[in-house]
This record gives structure tokens, sequence and C-alpha cells, in this order.
């Protein structure tokens, strides 16, 4: 298991972990596919000349070839990459790296902007406050993805543009995402399980990284014979950033002293949370009596897109006033949730309705082995982690039947103990590949999706009333 809490020790002269290791490991894992066309924007960054042609220099490529507007921010000159060199002094290797930064990023995104911040090499973890501002200046909106090293590389500049990173990604509603570099070097395939996504790379993007990676000669190759001149980026090291695909990792959850929305400590609620919420209460959150609540169900119940529904799942199901409303139009309903409490209330309620199924269950690790035309995610998603939020979206829309929908409805307003706000759960549903938005209901209090599969044909066209 990779944990945070200590930096790992790793000499980049040492053997490392062998790449066949990592190759047969990651062959063996199911990862969700990263899909660039859903982004209006890529924003790429990198502690070090080469940091971004190592761990994305295919995503650029991709990007690029696909006519994505790309920015890359390159925060320092890497002038300390080889401190015992006798025959380059910190400057001459500065200048000789920027001009790599250019000459590699001409072949992989020509187009692309760059930014080379000229900050100290080794220092960056005195600065993340500046580089969360100039990140957040590079990012033009939530429609953006931003990708960055990732935040426990073992680096400390890595780590500190990886927590940079995610604040901005707060801040401005991007989608984050983060390569290792040195974790492939020091870390081993048993006990490695961060969240992550596969980017596959065709055969020209592959071609592309590869002679960007060239360019990078100061790393690449020694600077000369002399002691203190040996090449950073070896031949087996190179080996792990040679795959025909690129592996991302999804940030476990916002940064405890960010901007977030919310002031948990950005793990999911578990269990133990909800059983003692509920104790001593019925119907917490005024289901049953409140007319905010009625409301937002005859909302909810008015935006689905059909009449009738096969087989529907409402995970985070409380004690079943959402559940009885949508039993009326489902041929079969199951219905979850994480405490036991809720689940006895829900079953009473709905004991006269056999094709309605509950149990208890914790999402995503849980999630059935089913198919739905229907999914409610009705003010439970917020409850994630940013990664338990990303695999149950994942979960959600492979679980979904080809004419299935999906709808989410979230309060927006802040909630101290809860690791997400209701427009971060959204703005990541929005980035779901394979889904496009039907129906959007937005207000002060809480925002209601209803996504559906491209094209996403309205009601009318559907019914035959348009064309």
């Amino acid at each position: 298991m990779v944990t945070a809490e200590r930096r790992p020790e790793f000499d980049h002269r040492d053997p490392g972990t062998p790449e066949t290791e990592w190759a047969r490991h990651l062959s063996g894992v199911d990862l969700p596919m990263l899909e660039l066309s859903r982004y209006r924007h890529v924003v790429v960054l990198s502690a070090h000349p080469d940091d971004e042609t190592l761990g994305a220099g295919g995503l650029l490529a991709a990007a690029h070839r696909q006519g994505i507007p790309t920015g890359v921010i390159v925060a320092t000159s890497g002038e300390n990459s080889h401190p015992a060199s006798t025959t380059h002094t910190p400057d001459e290797l500065a200048t000789r790296r920027r001009a790599e930064v250019f000459a590699a990023l001409e072949l992989v995104a020509p187009s692309a902007s760059v930014q080379l911040l000229g900050w100290p090499d080794g220092g960056l973890a005195e600065r993340v406050e500046d580089l969360t501002a100039a990140i957040s200046d590079a990012v033009p909106g939530p429609d953006t993805l931003l990708v960055s090293p990732w935040s426990r590389d073992g680096h400390p500049d890595h780590e500190a543009v990886g927590a940079a990173a995610e604040r901005a990604a707060l801040r401005r509603g991007a989608v984050l995402l983060q390569y290792p570099i040195w974790a492939w070097h020091w870390a081993v395939p048993d006990g490695f399980d961060p969240a992550m996504v596969r980017l596959g790379l065709g055969a020209d993007d592959q071609r592309a990284k590869a002679a960007a990676l060239a360019r990078h000669v100061t790393q690449t190759d020694p600077l000369s014979d002399a002691p203190g001149d040996e090449a950073v980026v070896g031949p087996d090291f190179a080996r792990h950033f040679d795959r025909p695909y690129e592996i991302f990792v999804m940030p476990s959850g916002p940064s405890p002293d960010s901007t977030s929305t919310t002031g948990s400590d950005g793990r999911s609620l578990d269990g133990d949370f909800f059983d003692e919420f509920y104790q001593g209460q019925s119907d917490p959150w005024g289901f049953e009596t409140r007319w905010y609540e009625e409301r937002k169900r005859a909302l909810t119940l008015a935006a689905l897109p059909r009449r009738r529904f096969r087989s529907a799942f409402e995970p985070g199901c409380s004690i079943g006033v959402l559940t009885a409303e949508l039993a009326a139009r489902c041929d079969s309903l199951l219905a979850t949730d994480i405490s036991e409490v809720p689940l006895a209330a829900a079953r009473t309620r709905l004991a006269d309705a056999p094709w309605v199924r509950f149990e208890r269950r914790t999402v995503p690790q849980e999630w059935p082995d089913a198919q739905f035309d229907l999914i409610v995610l009705s003010e439970m998603a917020y409850y994630c982690s940013s990664a338990d939020l990303a695999r149950l979206i994942d979960r959600a829309a492979r679980s979904l039947t080809e004419d299935g929908v999906l709808v989410a409805c979230h309060w927006r307003h802040p909630v101290p103990e809860y690791p997400l706000g209701g427009d971060e759960v959204h703005r990541a549903l929005e980035g779901e590949a394979g889904l496009v938005v039907l129906a959007r209901h937005e207000e002060e209090d809480f925002r209601l999706d209803v996504l559906v599969r491209p094209p996403g044909r309205s009601v009318a066209r559907e019914s035959g009333l348009l064309g």
C-alpha cells in the first residue's frame, strides 16, 4: 500500500522496479479509459523540463492531434539535476534544459502555449501558494483537464506541483489527473492501488513521445564521462515511459487546507457516521415533512424522460421516501443504503411492493453486478471522496443500458462534514465519457442533471413530436 505519511527514500542510480514487473501488473488491472474529447482545454504541469514529456508526452500528442487547445507550465529550469557535476554549472544546465523543453514540445504539441516560471529547482515546496495562483490563472474553466506530477511521487518538487494543482483544480472546477514519475522507480506493484485511469496511445503518438524524450539530452545521456555527469533518465528507467499507454492517478480528495467548498478531511463518509447520525432521528432530513424536499422530489420525477423503466437502482435510498415514488414507475427497483437503520424504515414503507428490493451496500465498492435503465443519485454522491466519486461515476456509466438514464440531484451549499460539494459532484458527472446532459435544473439550493448516452434525443423527439 502506498502511504503519504512518509516520503520514500530512493536514489535514481539504483536499479529500481523493472518495467517488466509493472507491465505484468498493469496488464491485469481493469482501468477506466481516459477520453480527451470531453475536454475543451488541456493544461499540463511540469516541475522540471522533461517531466511533461515523461509523464504526459503521449497525452500532449493526442490533445494536439485532436485540436484541443493546450498549455504547458514548467515550474523550474531543472538547473540542479546534476549537483555533483564538475563540467556544467547550474546556469549552463538551465540554459540547455530550457532549450530542450521547447524542442521536445515542438514534436508533441507544437501549438501549445508554454510558460517557463524559472523558479528554483529543489525549492518548490516553499512556493506552493505561488504555484497555485499561477496554475489557477492558466485554467480557463471547469471544462479543462489539468495534468500534474503526482502529489505522492516521492520528489519534493513533484509533490509541491501536485499539491498546488489539487488546490487550483478545486478553485477553478477543473478535472485533475496526476502522472507518476519516480513512483515507477521506487514503488512495487504489490499494494500499489491509487485510483487510476489509462490513456491508450496510438503508434504516431508513441513515436512523437519517444522523439520528444530524445530531445532531453541532458537527462537521457551522460553530460560527460566525469563522475557526477551520469544520465538521470537511464535506459531502464526510460522503459517505464515507452508503454503503449500512459497511466494517470486520480487524486484521493481535496487538500485539507484547500479552498474546497467542504471542510472534511476528504475521506468518504462511512457506515458508522450514518449509524450515529440516525440515532434518535427517524427522518433527520425532513423527507416526510419539508415542502423543500417534496418539491425537489417532484422536480426529480418530472425530469425523468420516460414514463416507465424496466430496472432501476437507487443507492443511498435512506428511509425510502423517493424510493416509493420511483417504485410506481419501475418494473424492478434495487434500493440500497450504507446504514441498516434507515433501511428498516424503507422496508416497512414498501412492504407491499415486492418488485422493490432493499440491500445494505457501500458504493462504489459494492456496486451491483447488473444493468439498469435508470440510476438515481439523489443527495448521496458528495459523501464520497474524489477517488470514490470517480469510481462511482465509472461504475454507474458501465451499468447503464444503451437507453439508460442517470439522474443526479444534490444540495449546493457547503456542509463541513461532507468530502465534496454538490457542484463538484455534477462537474465530475459532466466529465464522464459516453454520457451527455439531456436536461438540467439549477437553483441556488440544488442542481438536478439528467444524463444519457449520445446523442441525447429530447422527449419531444423520442415521442415523435419532432422529427
